[in-house]
């Protein structure tokens, strides 16, 4: 293996042959680790050394990276302490994620690192969003994901990368190739000769470049590190080397022929550097032998200390305290929370549901500097409900930003946004799109801070439900998927007034706010709206209409069917709760509203079956049981798709069925 030297001196190759091993003895360490126990989980990185120590000595130690789980010597490069690392992989309470995730699944903004999940593919969008922090603060710095051949037939990695070229966002895309996805060659996962032809197609440069030579690797990406920031665009980096191991360590390598094994082997990044050094002079055998033993003594002393973390203690309001990002209480600019009844009071203006959402988003654009939009259409155009019509105009197209048809990726660059400071609200063109980024909603932004502390500042706007005959695929209610998710906080306003609050409050919070809007809403209802800017408080309900017989528990557009519904049939009274917000679920309104009538109906949109009204109605089962003075019914819509003709679209909706469930109710 031929080295060039690169200009560095002895001692500087000496640093980087140091930076080279210790990954490699930790790994040493862990399989025997592993084999007693100790640990229960281990993917090797071993003979892939070079790319990981390589590509981290050529960026700057503030440049986000975003590695995989062979990547140790990202870590160990950044300096992160190898003690709280061992503790990490034990699954220790001192670790970087109090024992909640395992090997390398977790980020450390300190050291600029944000680690993978277990869907590969799904961190290369987040490469995008820091990188598009950096273009918009106007720094020279750049982003840098990594991974393997088997990830780059994900669909994230498409749209990733699609993203990046499109938008010109400074990010080195770095494919480790190490011939197998698991068990499954290359030879089974692409037709191309090499991975760096599909670079061409994405219109950005690539390089192939020998992973198994550390000061190649180094050179590699300091030149394309470069590049990027003089050209303001992507760089595809296929570096080839071998997985000399099995996927983990609980598994074989059977699958490898020996004599490509054998072949590898000759071409180990450590040896062959050691090799290279003693023909330059730059240290003996002796010496090296030396390193290798003040490396041990170092990687030993380190597992002392981690052997003597205190034994784990679980404890439930810990984990569930750590659901949600807390709001800072430094923030002195928090918005006046105003309920309705303080409304008359305030300066106001009537307006449609669609103008109150704008007049928040506007609102919130200009408090916050660092909020960006995306979305589909959402520029020049407005958006296809025209919500954000003139933004362009007023703020600029860098923050309110056309994409590409790509939810997950958008949605990726959302979270990768917000670790370097900004809010973002993605616009899903329509709440059914949403599939398309259901990875990064439900493990990436719900997950990120219970695993390791850093928030997502990101809204989704999911404009939503039928009544508009837009058929199966622009219709659906799908509000209760997300529901079920942790970490997640899902709004539904189905007024003015409460559209305009929650948005904002959506944005003020730190957390993944999923805002559904109903599209059949957004011109048929208007509302008393203050001019001023406020919030609604995310997770209240609010009382609409009180009553004597039936308490009705409803949100959205169920709130004005239960209103019609009254003003249609006054003999019955109902007292009617609008959620507001679906998760988290304000339980003392529920509580409360059970007890005025002691006779509920759960009424929503979403299909009956998996709806958020069976999880209501068991509730209210487990906790106000003795209120009752009838069984806890649920009107919804059908179990079917939504259909495209109108008539059976009516047929479908809950609101057919909305009287004859207050009959049936009021018969108990």
């Amino acid at each position: 293996m031929y080295f060039n030297r690169l200009g560095f001196y002895n001692q500087e190759l000496i640093d980087i042959y140091k930076h080279l091993l210790l990954p490699r003895m930790i790994e040493d360490k862990m399989l025997v680790l592993f084999r007693q126990g100790k640990v229960s989980k281990w993917f090797s990185g071993v003979g892939q050394e070079a790319i990981s120590v390589g590509a981290t000595l050529a960026l700057e130690k503030d440049d986000w990276i975003m590695p995989l789980h062979r990547n140790l010597g990202v870590f160990t490069t950044r300096h992160m302490p190898l003690h709280k690392l061992f503790i990490q992989w034990q699954g220790g309470k001192n670790g970087y994620t109090k024992g909640r995730e395992r090997s390398f699944h977790f980020g450390s903004k300190e050291h600029f690192i944000c680690g993978m999940i277990s869907h590969l593919g799904a961190q290369l969008s987040l490469a995008d969003g820091v990188a598009l922090a950096y273009k918009l603060k106007k720094q020279d710095k750049v982003s840098m994901a990594f991974t393997g051949d088997g990830g780059t037939s994900e669909g994230d990695f498409h749209e990733a990368l699609n993203v990046a070229a499109v938008w010109g966002l400074p990010v080195i895309f770095i494919i480790e190739n190490n011939g197998y996805g698991l068990s499954t060659p290359t030879t089974e996962q692409y037709k191309c000769e090499e991975l760096v032809d599909r670079a061409k197609g994405y219109g950005m440069k690539g390089a192939s470049v020998d992973g198994n030579n550390i000061l190649q690797v180094y050179d590699a990406i300091k030149g394309v590190r470069a590049a990027c920031l003089k050209d303001q665009m992507p760089y595809y980096v296929e570096l080839r080397t071998f997985r000399m191991g099995g996927h983990e360590e609980a598994s074989t390598n059977k699958y490898v022929p020996k004599e490509l094994l054998e072949e590898w082997a000759l071409k180990d990044p450590i040896n062959n550097y050691e090799q290279f050094l003693i023909k330059e002079d730059a240290l003996t055998q002796r010496q090296i032998d030396e390193i290798r033993s003040e490396c041990k003594a170092h990687i030993d002393s380190e597992w002392a200390i981690a052997e003597k973390q205190t034994q784990f203690t679980a404890n439930v309001s810990e984990e569930l305290g750590d659901i949600y990002a807390s709001r800072p209480l430094s923030d002195g600019n928090w918005p006046i929370a105003i309920t309705q009844s303080q409304l008359a009071s305030l300066p106001q203006a009537q307006l449609r549901f669609l103008d109150a959402i704008k007049e928040g988003l506007h609102q919130s654009l200009t408090k916050y500097p660092n909020l960006v939009l995306m979305g589909q259409d959402i520029a020049e155009y407005g958006g296809v409900f025209k919500m954000t019509d003139g933004f362009v105009a007023e703020f600029g197209k860098e923050r309110i930003r056309n994409t590409p048809l790509c939810e997950s990726a958008i949605v990726g660059t959302a979270l990768g946004l917000s670790l370097e400071g900004y809010k973002s609200v993605v616009e899903m063109q329509f709440a059914d799109f949403a599939t398309n980024g259901f990875t990064q909603i439900v493990n990436n932004l719900a997950k990120i801070h219970y695993r390791w502390g850093q928030n997502a500042d990101v809204v989704i706007r999911m404009p939503t439900g039928a009544g508009l005959g837009a058929g199966p695929f622009h219709s659906q209610s799908n509000e209760a998927w997300f529901t079920h998710v942790p970490g997640l906080k899902v709004v539904y306003p189905s007024s003015s007034f409460d559209a305009k609050g929650l948005i904002i409050a959506a944005i003020n919070d730190p957390n993944p706010v999923l805002f559904f809007e109903h599209k059949a809403l957004y011109r048929k209802i208007s509302g008393n709206v203050p001019t001023e800017y406020y919030e609604v408080e995310i997770g209240k309900a609010n009382l609409v209409n009180k009553g004597d017989d039936i308490t009705i528990i409803t949100y959205g557009a169920g709130v004005h069917w239960a209103l019609e519904h009254q003003k249609q049939y006054p003999e019955t009274s109902l007292h009617i709760l609008d959620l507001r917000t679906l998760l988290p679920l304000d339980y003392n309104s529920i509580a409360y509203a059970v007890q005025q009538t002691g006779r509920v109906l759960i009424l929503h949109e979403d299909t009956l079956t998996g709806g958020i009204g069976g999880e209501i109605a068991a509730w209210i089962g487990e906790n106000c049981f003795a209120m009752l003075d009838a069984p806890v019914l649920r009107c919804a819509s059908l179990d079917t798709p939504v259909p495209f003709n109108t008539e059976l679209e009516k047929q479908f909706l809950a609101k057919s069925r909305l009287h004859e469930s207050v009959v049936k109710l009021m018969g108990f």
